[in-house]
């Protein structure tokens, strides 16, 4: 592929190389990452394209300083974006609860891959997913998308932009290796005709700013730094000035904020693709990789009859609750595929209540299920 500054066309390349230009057509001009596989392909497309654009790359000395690395430069007005597997997730999970604290616009790549520990460095995994929700300390809700295909990690790494900025929070995209490394084709579309989201900006002189004066949506606007606008900004708990005040009741309003703001708005940030579901007495729900091999085992069993449907998760956090709610009063079953011991099958276990069984299909990392496996879970569902 020849280098240029504005891609566009349609492309043979990796989910990473898929997820790098996607950052960029959203308008990414900073990236500070350290290489881990199977995530490396991203920083590498980045260290060849972010100087092409105008933008910034750096390869910091370690996790910790690259999830600093991005908030700091939200804040000086430029979006921002690392990416990651499993042990450094793990390593920006404390800085990425700063992220939230300060309220800072970014977007967190985790191409996951088979653990714990160094587990299995250049096979799937899907081990994070509950990591994602609960990784940092303290109570606070999460964005988080999960890519099928390397033309959805395009299209996903646009959507984390906007989302990030909407509502003044990293946002988390959790692919997996297989498809961060499967190469397809990938269609980008000329600049003019993506449409991105700008950063809300303070409608008030500077002498009236305060930075954490939200808005109806409970999203505050947001000045940047050297733009003429004071404001101080701290992990700590903190008033609408962003001065700490550590009392219980500030506790209280501004952990509710941070919650709702996200919570409040999930019929809009929720994405789901549903096939199949109007007749389904078993309904197959995944994400990722698993999804698309969780799709053929559904078109196997209707192939035989069996009525059978798909729910797959774009969106995993916030979790479909509603949706998950609505179904397990219809149908018998949730079969869920995943990478890991059991951590989605949790949440649909949780939602369903009862109504209807939850039936894991677990795969413990280095591979994918094989379709049979989720078929005969299908059927054992039905009898």
């Amino acid at each position: 592929m020849s280098s240029r500054k504005s891609l566009s066309g349609d492309f043979f390349i990796t989910g990473d190389v898929a997820c790098a230009e996607g950052a960029i057509s959203a308008g990414c001009r900073f990236f500070a990452g350290y290489p881990i596989t199977p995530a490396t392909e991203i920083a590498e497309r980045m260290s060849e394209r972010q100087p092409e654009i105008g933008g910034t790359y750096i390869q910091m000395e370690d996790e910790i300083a690259s999830m600093n690395a991005i908030l700091g430069a939200s804040w000086a007005g430029v979006k921002a974006m690392t990416a990651t597997s499993g042990p450094g997730f793990s390593l920006m999970m404390e800085n990425l609860g700063l992220g939230v604290m300060l309220e800072t616009p970014c977007v967190l790549v985790n191409v996951q891959r088979a653990g714990p520990s160094t587990g299995l460095p250049t096979l799937a995994g899907q081990g994070d997913m509950m990591q994602a929700r609960w990784g940092s300390h303290g109570h606070y809700s999460i964005i988080a998308l999960c890519p099928d295909s390397p033309q959805e990690m395009y299209q996903l790494a646009i959507k984390a932009f906007d989302l990030s900025e909407k509502y003044r929070t990293p946002v988390l995209i959790m692919a997996d290796e297989v498809v961060g490394h499967m190469s397809e084709k990938v269609t980008i579309p000329p600049p003019e005709e993506i449409k991105t989201l700008p950063r809300r900006k303070p409608a008030v002189p500077p002498e009236k700013y305060l930075p954490y004066v939200p808005d109806a949506d409970l999203v505050p606007p947001m000045a940047n730094a050297g733009e003429g606008y004071h404001f101080h900004v701290t992990g700590l708990t903190h008033d609408e000035r962003g001065y700490p005040l550590m009392t219980a009741e500030a506790q209280d309003k501004l952990i509710r904020r941070l919650v709702n703001k996200i919570d409040k708005n999930q019929d809009d940030i929720i994405m789901l693709k549903e096939d199949w579901l109007d007749d389904a007495e078993v309904v197959v729900c995944s994400y990722g990789i698993s999804a698309r091999i969780g799709k053929f085992a559904v078109e196997r069993a209707r192939a035989e009859g069996i009525k059978a449907g798909m729910l797959r998760l774009i969106t995993a956090w916030p979790f479909p609750e509603n949706r998950i709610r609505q179904l397990s009063k219809k149908v018998k079953a949730f079969i869920v595929p995943e990478i890991n011991c059991g951590q989605i099958a949790l949440e649909v276990e949780r939602c369903s209540s009862g109504r209807a069984s939850t039936i894991l299909v677990p795969h413990m990392g280095g591979g994918v299920h094989q379709p049979h496996t989720i078929i005969e879970a299908i059927r054992k569902a039905l009898k």
